[in-house]
């Protein structure tokens, strides 16, 4: 089992082999991603934070996930094609994996563990969406929905989470974004 998140193989959208190793000293927002989710425009602000901060130290890192409500099922040349094309995307992404399930990929049964969590009134509301289909929303400490994000300081621990309808560019997330940049 790896002992940080710097040591967890990722695969990049393109397929290369790689882990997080090459951000260790930098602040990391994790965000699962999905092109047809009703919080897909978040690509955008995800962009925008992305370049306003990536030259003190911020990577954004998006991983597509199609485990809630089928939102992402396109292959990753798809999913990398309108990113870019749609939203500008240049900030890293990552080979699509499972972020809840059985088959949950080693990152996102570390990450969830966090506290600093936003999430209480988010699943509540999705809990009702939810209730009309009878499904429910994953236990805790897993992930909700699409578009959860996690901040990563430079040590690689997680130091904030963030719900799902919580935009990248909230002053909540700048503000935490801001103050482990300067740490």
């Amino acid at each position: 089992m790896p002992t940080s998140i710097y040591e967890i193989p990722v695969e990049t959208i393109t397929g290369e082999q790689t882990s997080l190793a090459p951000y260790r000293g930098k602040v990391l927002l994790v965000v699962n991603v999905a092109s047809k989710c009703g919080l897909t425009p978040q690509y955008d602000a995800l962009e925008k934070v992305y370049a306003r901060f990536k030259d003190q130290g911020l990577v954004v890192a998006g991983f597509p996930s199609n485990d809630f409500a089928g939102q992402e099922p396109g292959s990753n040349d798809e999913i990398a094609t309108f990113c870019r094309s749609t939203f500008g995307v240049e900030f890293p992404m990552f080979s699509k994996i499972e972020v809840a399930g059985d088959s949950i990929h080693p990152l996102y049964e570390e990450e969830p563990k966090a506290t600093g969590d936003t999430r209480n009134a988010f699943r509540e509301r999705l809990a009702g969406f939810l209730s009309k289909s009878g499904a429910t929303p994953n236990p805790e400490p897993g992930i909700l929905w699409n578009f959860e994000k996690f901040l990563v300081g430079r040590d690689g621990k997680v130091i904030a989470r963030f719900s799902p309808e919580v935009v990248p560019d909230d002053p909540a997330i700048v503000s935490a974004i801001e103050k482990a940049l300067a740490s």
